[in-house]
């Protein structure tokens, strides 16, 4: 597998910076996804994150948490990366 190594930085609701390497991005319905991981290590936590549009105008990435949503994007994350075995 050849995996990205772009990294983005989120700031959570706190104002706390956090650093995630994007490993795979997929659009479903019209919605950009990115699958994330906090570390480039082999075993690290892995988040799909949904495009949003803030009362700005400005794009802004939220975790998913809807079961129904994460389960079908994960399917396609899953079969684009079938080397990653991704675990919900």
């Amino acid at each position: 597998m050849e995996e990205k190594s772009d990294c983005i930085e989120f700031e959570t609701e706190d104002g706390e910076k956090v650093l995630f390497y994007v490993v795979e991005e997929t659009m479903l319905g019209g919605i950009n996804y990115l699958l994330v991981t906090d570390s480039e290590e082999e075993e690290a936590d892995a988040y799909i994150m949904r495009e949003m549009t803030d009362q700005d105008g400005q794009g802004v990435y939220e975790t998913v948490e809807d079961d129904e949503e994460l389960d079908a994007v994960s399917k396609i994350f899953s079969e684009l990366l079938e080397d990653i075995e991704l675990e919900i």
